[in-house]
């Protein structure tokens, strides 16, 4: 890409990454110095000894950046917004210090009921953004929240709590997102988004790209505006993360979203670094200058996403599974499937398979959330078990025949990891298995086989995977590879090639699935058209088109 060379880190942060290398990760994170001051170098609070200022003094809008909620409980939300009164600035325009917030939450629109009120603080170490989680409410009931700071108010929000454990819930509706790079067209994906009657959106990652983006804007041309020359260069330090949060917050449709529905986020790749594996780089860098590019990455999208105090960032590690319910219903396991996976041998891409793909200690989960995942669905009493994760989970082949090419940077990389992880679900007893992933901006239904060489052989579950929002532009219903990807796996019952997002729709004996997709995201306001629909049937996998 052009633009600027990527910033170095100062020589003393790189001294203290090296030194957390060689000490376990455990011990790092817990009782060294370096650890620690790898932990100042990426922004942890340090907010009670900030200055107070007063928010009246703040002499243009700072709510810039809207709003969101994220990770519905059945008695709590967790409400976010941040000041910016200039989001192309560092520090967002703002004086450092802390600036008190109010904020409301209500029955209703007009905030006529109001149900909790108080004050949070805005921190100049967590870049001046704003959360609160708000306890005691009711479940599955829509609630309306806003903030105010000194006289400027914020615009208002919609959120809903999850249902009661053990509630019988008729429909959940979810809209599957991904991938929505600044640089590759608008973001009309959202705005329509925002007009669906949804309970809650899963983003499944590419949430910013750290790729250069243009004063033009890249593939949206703009001809009413320049953006900063600071954000034609690669993101690397918090602070260049920080700033690119803030240019797509500033995205009106992406707002939109974010004020009508609660988020639930998990992170691929480009949050941090294209194809990157656990502590390795795919571009070769240095181990001590990729953790420290890592943890500033982390810092910044938890600064910048609806997630809870239970998310913050230790360093250069975050946890970021979780699992949500809705009732009986379903149940939502969120997977990081990109900080403790093994590095791709073959190199990321598509390549020719070898034994190396094989070995059975690689992962893709790591030990730990693996464990995690299996237990939670030993543990599971719901109809539908939703795996939300980033990349491509059934084997897929660019091509018919011998000399075909997997991607070894999808599950097709890990094939040992997948064979557990679908050996675990049957273990688990579980017979309704949905899988949502993205990463490849196309929409793909796959039904998802015990024995990947024999059409023939059962299906144990279903994958939607999610087109992307505007990353690889406009698209086309067929791609170039449509006929041998088609051809070459059986098990694959839809493909489209354009932009938008999947609707799913959850009742006790069915899951439906709309692919949304839009004419175009190089020009603002495109019209939007279901693609394709499918059902997968309760204790009987697979797709079927309706």
């Amino acid at each position: 890409m052009s633009g600027p060379a990527p910033a170095a880190h100062p020589a003393e942060l790189r001294a203290a990454a090296r030194h957390v290398l060689h000490v376990p990760r455990r011990r790092a994170l817990t009782a060294t110095g370096a650890a620690a001051l790898l932990a100042f170098a990426t922004g942890l609070p340090g907010s009670a000894h900030a200055a107070g200022l007063d928010p009246a003094r703040i002499r243009s809008d700072p709510f810039t950046l809207g709003v969101a909620s994220g990770d519905p409980l059945p008695d709590s939300v967790l409400l976010w917004t941040r000041l910016a009164p200039r989001p192309y600035e560092p520090g967002g325009g703002l004086r450092p210090g802390r600036y008190p917030v109010r904020w409301e939450l209500a029955y209703d629109a007009r905030f006529t009921r109001i149900v909790r009120r108080g004050t949070a603080f805005a921190h100049p170490e967590l870049d001046h953004s704003v959360r609160v989680e708000v306890p005691g409410l009711e479940p599955d009931r829509v609630y309306h929240y806003r903030f105010r700071a000194g006289p400027w108010l914020g615009p208002p929000g919609r959120t809903r709590t999850a249902p009661a454990p053990g509630a019988r819930v008729r429909e959940l509706r979810l809209a599957a997102v991904s991938c929505q790079a600044y640089h590759d067209g608008y973001f009309t994906a959202h705005a329509r988004l925002a007009a669906e009657d949804l309970h809650a959106v899963v983003h499944l990652g590419d949430y910013l790209y750290e790729y250069p983006v243009p004063p033009t804007g890249g593939a949206r041309a703009y001809t009413d505006r320049v953006l900063p020359d600071r954000f034609d260069r690669e993101t690397v330090t918090l602070e260049e993360y920080r700033l690119r949060y803030g240019l797509y917050r500033s995205d009106p449709d992406l707002r939109a979203a974010h004020a009508a529905h609660p988020f639930v986020l998990t992170w691929d790749d480009h949050e941090a670094d294209d194809n990157y594996a656990a502590g390795a780089a795919a571009d070769g860098r240095a181990p001590e200058d990729f953790l420290l590019r890592r943890a500033a990455a982390y810092r910044a999208y938890w600064e910048n996403q609806p997630l809870r105090a239970a998310q913050r960032p230790r360093g250069p590690d975050l946890r970021l599974y979780r699992r949500l319910r809705f009732g009986r219903l379903a149940q939502i396991d969120v997977l990081d499937t990109r900080q403790y996976r093994s590095d791709q041998v073959c190199g990321p891409g598509w390549q020719i398979p070898g034994p190396a793909l094989h070995a059975p200690g690689r992962t893709m989960t790591g030990a730990a959330q693996e464990r995690w995942l299996l237990d939670g669905w030993h543990r599971s009493a719901a109809r539908w078990n939703l795996l939300a994760q980033q990349v491509v989970l059934a084997r897929r082949r660019d091509a018919p025949g011998a000399g075909h090419r997997l991607s070894t940077d999808a599950w097709d990389g890990y094939p040992a990891a997948r064979d557990r992880l679908l050996a675990g679900a049957a273990a688990a007893g579980i017979r309704d298995l949905v899988v949502l992933s993205a990463d490849v901006h196309v929409g793909y239904g796959f039904d998802l086989k015990r024995d990947w060489d024999d059409p023939a052989s059962p299906t144990v579950g279903t994958e939607f995977v999610t087109t992307s929002v505007s990353s690889g532009r406009d698209g086309a219903a067929r791609p170039p590879n449509w006929a041998d990807q088609t051809l070459a796996n059986p098990h694959l019952r839809f493909y489209d090639g354009r932009r938008g997002y999947t609707v799913l729709t959850l009742r006790e004996d069915t899951v439906r699935a709309d692919f949304r997709v839009l004419a175009a995201v190089t020009v603002p306001g495109a019209p939007m058209a279901t693609a394709g629909s499918f059902v997968t049937v309760a204790g009987d996998p697979g797709l079927r088109p309706v």
